[in-house]
């Protein structure tokens, strides 16, 4: 799971305070402010908090964990109470406090039962998924898809108005660059959200590249934090294999209650496309990774029972790859998700009804998917997609099989629906039902996108 950066650093006015004080007429102030040094250290599910003085001395020290009680007051300070005496925290800005009472909540574990994400999430599941996020070499092979960058950086830079001098959120920000890439086009403040532990490295290219005052990494989900401001605009890299997957999407539309009531979303909507394909080679492939199960003898085992279950799990899985476009049957069929309007409930059950007029006869062997998504902004409009006639992106495209392949001829018309059904796995469970009209033949599948086939590697 996610976990605080290595360290956190504030600097803070402390003062002592007691009940009379607190309670008593007249505004309570600091008479003679010092900036003082606060670090927190992690440690397990809990967290070690010290204000050390400019010569380094210790001069207040407590452990943050579920017991702690505290309390905010005003914009830019919190109250620790140990005890019967209580000590006042004043940080230098909201953000700072914002960020240290985001960490002071994962050590209370406050948000653990109501988590929206927690509740739609396998505990097992969420761990594997931040650990593989939390690699550098994952987020190394985001950042050198060229399509994919070069893209966001264009979105972004050739919208420069919409950024300049504008507070800005970026959601799963891993390793930050889209965050820079909204500084370098004038945005006054963004909050980098990241749940995985490469928030540690994100602070650590923020600090060197000396934009500290400009970029706030705030370490955690963007369900369980809070902010201490709205926001102008959300820019995020949602997206998974057939749009969906990974169910990023949800928390990219759950962190508009940051946004404000005019603001914008990087990218603003998203088209998945389908289409019916043929390819032989390709059914009989994925056929015949069952063939081992046919064994009668495998080191004097009748294994041949279990051959149908093989082929079952196999077609289960959708197929990632790349493919020459020539192989679609007929023109694509589009399904939008406009971000700015959608709700997560709305991503919980997708259902993409299509009607394709076939232009070639032949045997339908399932259908293809890819996906675009539209960065709609004051002075452009710029489009990241993934079809097969464009450059390949880390995404491929995905293609679905269908049990038994239709036999079809051109002019013929293939009928049906797709159903994506989410799970708590962080994915899909996906259903085709598809119909050759004309004929009355029919062929489905049931497919589970968190188990795809990487057919590229």
């Amino acid at each position: 799971m996610a976990r605080v950066p290595a360290r956190l650093q504030f600097r803070v006015q402390l003062r002592f305070v007691t009940e009379e004080q607190l309670f008593g007429a007249g505004p309570l102030s600091l008479p003679t402010p010092k900036s003082l040094q606060l670090d927190v250290h992690p440690a397990g599910e809990e967290a070690d908090a010290t204000v050390t003085d400019a010569d380094g001395v210790c001069v207040f020290k407590c452990l943050l964990n579920r017991d702690t009680e505290c309390c905010r007051v005003g914009k830019e300070s919190i109250l620790i109470t140990l005890g019967y005496s209580s000590a006042l925290l004043k940080f230098e800005s909201p953000a700072d406090l914002s960020s240290f009472s985001n960490t002071l909540k994962r050590c209370r574990n406050e948000k653990k039962e109501s988590s929206v994400f927690s509740q739609r999430t396998e505990e097992a599941s969420a761990v594997q998924y931040f650990q593989f996020y939390g690699c550098i070499s994952q987020q190394q092979n985001m950042m050198q898809d060229f399509v994919r960058t070069a893209t966001y950086h264009r979105a972004i830079l050739q919208n420069h108005t919409d950024f300049r001098d504008k507070v800005v959120l970026d959601v799963g920000c891993g390793s930050g660059i889209l965050s820079f890439f909204a500084v370098q086009a004038g945005a006054r403040r963004v909050y980098a959200v990241e749940a995985s532990s490469v928030a540690q490295y994100a602070e650590l290219l923020v600090k060197n590249n000396h934009l500290s005052d400009k970029i706030i990494v705030v370490p955690g989900k963007i369900e369980d934090i809070s902010l201490p401001e709205a926001v102008d605009v959300i820019i995020s890299e949602p997206m998974g294999y057939m749009l969906f997957n990974e169910r990023m999407l949800e928390s990219y539309l759950h962190s508009k209650k940051w946004l404000k009531a005019n603001g914008m979303m990087f990218p603003t909507f998203g088209d998945i496309h389908l289409a019916p394909f043929s390819d032989e080679q390709l059914y009989m492939e994925h056929y015949s990774r069952a063939n081992f199960w046919y064994q009668q003898c495998f080191y004097g085992v009748n294994l041949s029972s279990l051959r149908g279950a093989a082929v079952d799990e196999y077609f289960r899985q959708p197929i990632v790859d790349t493919f020459d476009f020539r192989i679609l049957m007929a023109r694509t069929v589009k399904y939008t998700v406009n971000f700015m309007d959608s709700e997560e409930a709305d991503l919980h059950r997708v259902e993409i009804p299509f009607v394709f007029q076939l232009t070639q006869s032949g045997l339908v062997h399932g259908l293809a998917f890819w996906f675009d998504v539209a960065f709609v902004g004051s002075l452009v409009t710029v489009w990241l997609s993934t079809a097969p006639t464009e450059p390949l992106t880390h995404w491929y495209q995905v293609r679905c099989l269908l049990h038994t392949p239709l036999f079809a001829k051109e002019g013929e018309t293939l009928s049906g629906k797709v159903l994506f059904v989410a799970n708590r796995r962080q994915s899909y469970d996906i259903q085709i039902v598809a119909l050759i009209n004309q004929t009355g033949f029919r062929s489905g599948n049931i497919l589970d996108l968190k188990n795809p086939f990487f057919r590229f590697a």
